[in-house]
C-alpha cells in the first residue's frame, strides 16, 4: 500500500532521478512533471497528497504556482513542500508552504518532512 501520492515538479533531471527512486524505495507512488510542464493542471489530474516543487523552474516560478494554488478555491488545500538551494523559506512559508527543504538536503530530512505533511 502507497504511503500516498508525491507530484515533483523540478527542473533538476538528475535530482527528479534520484527522488523518483527513492520515494518509491520509501513506499510513495511518484508523478514526476517535465521541466516546464502545467503544474496546476497537473495538480487538477493528479490530485497528490503533496506536491513537492522547486522554488525556480526553467521558465516558471514555483512560488508564483504556489500563490495560484493557494488562491483557487478547488487548489487551496493542496500540502506543498518547496524546495531551494537560495534563503526563501521565510517567504516560502509565508506564501502557504505546508514545509520547506533547503537544497541540498539529506533523503531522511525529505523523508521525514512528507511524513509531517501527508
Amino acid at each position: 500500500m502507497s504511503k500516498g501520492k508525491v507530484l515533483l515538479a523540478e527542473d533538476d533531471v538528475t535530482m527528479v532521478s534520484l527522488l523518483q527512486t527513492l520515494l518509491k524505495m520509501e513506499g510513495y507512488e511518484v508523478v514526476a512533471l517535465q521541466a516546464d510542464e502545467d503544474v496546476i493542471s497537473a495538480v487538477k489530474s493528479e490530485q497528490p497528497d503533496v506536491l513537492l516543487m522547486d522554488v525556480f523552474l526553467n521558465h516558471q516560478s514555483g512560488l508564483d504556482i504556489l500563490e495560484e494554488l493557494r488562491n483557487s478555491a478547488d487548489m487551496d488545500n493542496v500540502r506543498v513542500v518547496m524546495s531551494s538551494g537560495a534563503s526563501v523559506k521565510e517567504e516560502c512559508l509565508r506564501r502557504g508552504a505546508n514545509g520547506f527543504l533547503a537544497k541540498p538536503y539529506m533523503p531522511d530530512d525529505l523523508i521525514k518532512m512528507l511524513s509531517q505533511t501527508i
